[in-house]
């Protein structure tokens, strides 16, 4: 009998030893690993005395009148939060994630953001500068020598000037088809193959000019796999994911078809069905929630996320050859409307999705709308950052937008809130 219960007790010693070597193995692996933002206390990066918000319930109450004149009215579906600091001023879901009265919107359910990705695959990219893994202006070449574009670097690729071809408009153009449009869906790697195999020629010279391009990010999640010698979807979890507890964020892969949130057709509303670019990542392919991108926003205001002269950079206009306000940095976009008032943001779009990412660098305020259900109307989330800072042009597309039903047609919404 006392035999059993040394035996026992043992077992269960043996247990809890086990497990607390494993939690503390895998809070090391975080921490050892790969550069990443553990190094970011969340409950620490506001202050709320200093962080007052003045008129607050009016505010809340525009918001409100906001959200019921174009999300409810306007029966869009996902997401919806607006943020001071870390106080949740507002928040909402509607609509479905696989089909309407199968799996209602909450706040854990991970819907893609689109091309917000391009913001966190940026971040990790950055993480690896500061770790001195990488430097802003390494050519590309020095990580794949065959590469055919010398001049291209992290930086041109970061800010939207690398004059790169879009991958989406090459691979229809060559002739003939490429082996890889046989297969069902393209990697990352393929896209890389293949711009090497047929040398398209460049959009624009490099840093010449800022053009938007897709390419650009898929191959700095290529680069991330490169220099971690992880996958992308294993290094952002490791980097970003974990460290911010952004518990419900992945990467979408093909094993996710099945699961994964779907997107819809504005009417019917119908699935969008996965095409051959889904599984190409780095551009697109962050499923998140309001609330785990709200955590990415608190850490992005902390002066802990990146060395400050790193930080800096990413806000800086970069695209400055054409007059007017709207710019780009370094995965973020920006209106800049003189050299005090600057709106940094970020949308998306892919099928039936529509997504914006408001950080406001002056109030400490995140905006952030993910529809998954093709609407543009989504995009005048950005006018709310009139509310809060002085941005009259947002203040006053807010005050049209207000006004409006749900008769709005969308070639109403304004250009500027495209993706």
């Amino acid at each position: 009998m006392k035999f059993s219960k040394f035996l026992f007790f043992l077992l269960v010693s043996t247990f809890i030893l086990f497990s607390c070597k494993k939690e503390s193995s895998e809070e090391e692996i975080i921490k050892t690993t790969l550069p990443n933002y553990g190094n970011v206390d969340l409950d620490k990066v506001f202050n709320r005395k200093d962080g007052k918000l003045e008129n607050k319930d009016s505010i809340i109450s525009m918001i409100d009148r906001y959200y019921k004149n174009v999300w409810e009215k306007g029966d869009l579906w996902g997401g919806f939060i607006v943020a001071k600091g870390d106080e949740i001023l507002y928040e909402s879901y509607r609509g479905f994630a696989q089909g309407k009265d199968q799996e209602p919107i909450n706040d854990t359910i991970a819907l893609h953001v689109a091309s917000i990705s391009k913001s966190l695959t940026a971040m990790a990219t950055l993480k690896l500068v500061e770790a001195g893994k990488i430097n802003l202006e390494d050519p590309l070449t020095k990580y794949f020598p065959k590469f055919p574009y010398p001049k291209v670097t992290v930086f041109t690729l970061l800010s939207q000037r690398s004059g790169l071809p879009k991958y989406e408009y090459v691979i229809e153009k060559i002739k003939p088809a490429p082996p890889e449009l046989s297969k069902k869906y393209l990697t990352n790697q393929d896209i890389l193959n293949m711009l090497i195999r047929y040398q398209p020629e460049l959009a624009r010279a490099t840093d010449t000019g800022f053009m938007y391009c897709n390419t650009n990010y898929a191959l700095l999640a290529l680069l991330i796999e490169k220099v971690t010698e992880k996958s992308f979807p294993e290094a952002m979890k490791q980097m970003v994911f974990r460290p911010l507890k952004m518990k419900h964020s992945y990467i979408f892969q093909e094993k996710d078809t099945l699961t994964a949130a779907k997107s819809f057709y504005q009417k019917g509303p119908r699935v969008y069905p996965y095409d051959r670019l889904d599984l190409i990542y780095g551009d697109k392919n962050v499923y998140t929630t309001p609330r785990d991108l709200l955590n990415f926003s608190k850490a992005l205001y902390s002066k802990d996320f990146l060395k400050t002269e790193l930080k800096q950079k990413i806000f800086e206009p970069y695209s400055n050859e054409r007059p007017g306000i709207n710019n780009y940095g370094l995965g973020f976009r920006m209106k800049v409307f003189d050299e005090n008032e600057k709106l940094t943001y970020h949308n998306g779009w892919w099928h039936g999705t529509n997504s914006v990412f408001a950080h406001l660098l002056k109030s400490q305020v995140t905006i952030i709308a993910i529809g998954n259900k093709y609407s543009t109307r989504v995009y005048t989330a950005l006018a709310l950052s009139g509310l809060f800072e002085n941005f009259p042009y947002e203040t006053e597309k807010f005050q049209k937008t207000i006004n409006q039903t749900d008769t709005l047609k969308q070639n109403q919404a304004n250009d500027s809130y495209s993706e």
